[in-house]
């Protein structure tokens, strides 16, 4: 069971973080930024992916694609102040063992990150 980090009085999975991190470590524009209860990974200021506090990946994704998603096994909606919030999702560590899964859902984010414009 890895360790959780706090940051706070809020804790992540600190191994998925590093995961995560060595998946993106070829990517320009990354920043990390502890938020939502996790830890958040930025392209050009925009949030992609976050090892959350919850357990899982929240993952970005374009709104209109929520649902299509969200038909996809071991997703969930992210609820945010008790309403689904469109655009964004978790993933549940089931979906996210292995390298190619977890790859698979940082790229989604990131690639919709990478459409908007820079913060």
């Amino acid at each position: 069971m890895p360790t959780p980090v706090y940051a706070g009085h809020m804790a992540y999975d600190d191994d998925l973080a590093y995961r995560i991190r060595e998946l993106l470590s070829g990517e320009s524009g990354v920043a990390e930024k502890s938020m939502f209860g996790g830890l958040a990974f930025l392209v050009d200021g925009n949030m992609a992916v976050a090892a959350s506090g919850h357990g899982g990946l929240m993952v970005r994704v374009p709104p209109d694609e929520t649902d299509a998603y969200l038909a996809r096994a071991h997703t969930a909606p992210m609820v945010m102040s008790g309403r689904e919030t469109r655009g964004w999702l978790r993933v549940s560590t089931e979906g996210i063992r292995t390298r190619r899964q977890l790859e698979k859902w940082v790229g989604v984010g990131v690639a919709y990150a990478r459409s908007l414009p820079p913060k």
